[in-house]
């Protein structure tokens, strides 16, 4: 008995600590978009800056319109693909228009940052 108590406690040690690692990635993945959402809204002026902190607070507009859990528009909001595509498509695509560029940044920046302090996706706030 005394082994399957110590099994029981290390296994229920490790999601702790891989929640832990994920929480720091995300951080550290927050910080780099951060910046580099910055970067770009410094570079290219007043409209990026506008695209990327209205892209920031979706979040929090979609939950002042009203969109709850678990419906498709909150998993859209608290998703990574949507932003990750936009700001993906726009690197390799043929459009040239920096805010939606910054959009995509501030949205992933935003998601990382819900993600590394406050609550994952499956969480309501």
């Amino acid at each position: 008995m005394t082994t399957e108590h110590t099994h029981d406690d290390a296994s229920q040690h490790v999601p702790k600590v891989g929640g832990r690692l994920r929480k720091i990635g995300w951080g550290a993945l927050a910080l780099f978009l951060a910046a580099f959402a910055i970067f770009e809204s410094v570079k290219y002026g007043l409209p990026t800056t506008a695209a990327m902190l209205a892209f920031f607070a979706l979040p929090d507009l979609a939950r002042l319109a009203g969109v709850r859990p678990p419906g498709l528009p909150y998993q859209v909001v608290h998703r990574v693909w949507v932003p990750l595509a936009i700001a993906v498509g726009y690197s390799i695509g043929p459009i040239v228009w920096p805010p939606l560029f910054t959009a995509g940044l501030g949205w992933l920046t935003r998601i990382a940052v819900e993600r590394a302090f406050w609550r994952g996706l499956s969480q309501s706030g």
